[in-house]
């Protein structure tokens, strides 16, 4: 079932998402070759407690960490651990807050250092995906143009779009219907209403589209060893448009 929101959910879970964009502005600070995941993944433990939120993934069917890191050909859902970051990485950061019983999701994806031509324009191509998806999210469109704006213009710089995880529904939980591909038919799929909020989040790879899960149950990377990169907004159907709920303040 879709839960159409009303203006003052809208605004609970924005107030979630502020805490979200924040936190993630603080992390691309910190992001330099020496840094560990894991202290990474502190920072995000403590850091919403200071407005009375928590961290929305951990616990999550039973993630063990705060955030998801995916370093390099990991697509989404990486698990923090002692790895060091070096000069060439790319790193998938998503990040989750609940506060007040409404919940923020957004990711980003952060070069470290010199990274090659081929990885930066990945990551500017996923960024510029997200952007041309999140500008179709308008009341009386179709889902599907929201997943072939991203697909196509992630296609025409020959990279490809992962099948196997999409984007979601959020509100009062983290996961919500619709599910979100970013992949589709300009012109098909629900029809968007006023009130939906959406956690758009194309995860775009250089090589093939295939994924495979790791060991541990949760780390999903590509099955070529390609790299990945991944990013997201919560994203309100206004009657003036799209509204991103996960910017910072200013």
């Amino acid at each position: 079932m879709i839960y159409i929101k009303s203006p003052q959910e809208i605004d609970k879970i924005q107030k979630a998402g502020r805490i979200v964009a924040n936190a993630l502005q603080e992390i691309k600070k910190m992001v330099s070759p020496g840094l560990s995941l894991i202290e990474i993944d502190k920072f995000a433990e403590e850091y919403p407690l200071q407005f009375g939120a928590r961290p929305a993934f951990k616990g999550y069917h039973n993630y063990p960490a705060s955030i998801c890191l995916s370093v390099n050909n990991v697509v989404v859902h990486g698990i923090p651990d002692s790895y060091v970051l070096r000069s060439g990485d790319i790193v998938g950061v998503d990040y989750g807050v609940e506060l007040d019983g409404y919940f923020g999701d957004s990711a980003i994806t952060v070069c470290v250092g010199e990274v090659s031509p081929s990885a930066k324009l990945l990551v500017e191509t996923t960024k510029k995906s997200l952007e041309l998806g999140i500008a179709q999210a308008i009341a009386g469109g179709r889902l599907g143009d929201i997943s072939s704006a991203i697909q196509s213009y992630a296609e025409s710089k020959n990279f490809s779009v992962v099948r196997n995880y999409v984007g979601h529904g959020i509100g009062r939980k983290l996961h919500e219907d619709p599910p979100v591909p970013n992949f589709g038919q300009k012109g098909k799929g629900i029809k968007l209403e006023i009130g939906m909020v959406l956690a758009l989040e194309p995860m775009i790879n250089l090589g093939s589209h295939e994924t495979i899960t790791l060991s541990d149950g949760w780390t999903a990377a590509t099955k070529d060893g390609s790299l990945s990169a991944h990013f997201e907004h919560t994203v309100a159907i206004t009657k003036t448009g799209p509204k991103i709920l996960t910017l910072p303040e200013d």
